[in-house]
């Protein structure tokens, strides 16, 4: 009978969402030339090129794209079978808080396919500010948060817990857009009970560069597409960059630290359920 094989559909599903041989290997436990060998064969299986190549990695092709999908559900099952065979099937309502500064482009995928592997669980999903994700998780209303935490200025209430990713700050606006030095710069921010608000704002204070606050956005995807409308300049992390929007290297702003992505440390007396979600979450949102 015809099939394909599971690991070079696993190999096919992590080059697919890292973006690049090179990404895919340490996902898989590979060696790039295994990865690209997976891929060849799987490509001669499928009689069908499933990836376009260029400088910038790798992007399914059509092909590749309807391929994508069952690989996603062959795994899955896959895998809750392996799980139910061995008692570990992981089943339940998770509520989950992620900070809006998390990969924004990104999110909603990796949640769906969260969903698609972990049918058995229930997401019960809030994205906010990481202040109130921290405050949430404190009083116990969340059961797993994902905070983000400025380098070097120990903002945040929660002690910290496994990095999933480390950004760069940027400065960012739309593409051509020009700060003359007689003007103030315009900031656009999130409001400021956000502690990149008050990091951008303290920072520019200490560096003495004249601005003003031209816009609040009540979330991040608001202040991308004032970047985008040219409304002025903002300091994101750089998953944040979108259509239109690019960073910014204009004479007079300051150098800006990196970010880093905490899942926020398990509490004494959680249950076996949400520890297992915990490090499953690591593994998926890394």
């Amino acid at each position: 009978m015809a099939t394909f094989d599971i690991e070079q559909l696993r190999t096919f599903v992590a080059v697919a969402e890292a973006g690049s041989l090179t990404a895919a290997a340490p996902r898989v436990f590979l060696s790039q030339s295994s990865v690209s060998e997976q891929v060849r064969k799987l490509e001669e299986r499928a009689g069908r090129s499933l990836f376009t190549r260029s400088k910038a990695g790798v992007a399914v092709t059509e092909a590749g794209a309807r391929l994508l999908g069952h690989a996603r559900a062959i795994l899955a099952l896959s895998e809750t079978a392996y799980r139910e065979m061995r008692d570990e099937l992981l089943q339940g309502e998770l509520r989950l808080a992620v900070t809006d500064y998390f990969r924004p482009a990104e999110l909603a995928g990796l949640l769906a396919r969260l969903g698609e592997r972990y049918p058995q669980v229930r997401l019960h999903v809030s994205v906010m500010k990481s202040g109130d994700v921290e405050a949430r998780y404190a009083r116990g209303e969340v059961d797993v948060g994902l905070a983000m935490r400025i380098a070097h200025t120990g903002a945040g209430t929660v002690s910290r817990g496994a990095v999933l990713r480390r950004e760069a700050l940027v400065w960012m606006g739309a593409r051509g857009l020009s700060w003359p030095k007689s003007a103030p710069l315009r900031l656009l921010v999130l409001p400021d009970t956000c502690a990149l608000h008050q990091f951008t704002v303290k920072l520019l204070r200490q560096r003495r560069v004249p601005f003003e606050v031209a816009h609040i956005a009540s979330g991040v995807a608001g202040l991308q597409s004032a970047l985008a409308a040219g409304l002025g300049v903002a300091c994101l992390n750089e998953s944040a960059l979108c259509d239109g929007v690019v960073p910014l290297r204009l004479a007079g702003l300051p150098a800006l630290p990196r970010v880093a992505f905490h899942v926020l440390p398990a509490r004494q007396g959680e249950s076996d359920f949400v520890a297992r979600a915990r490090e499953l979450l690591e593994a998926q949102f890394a």
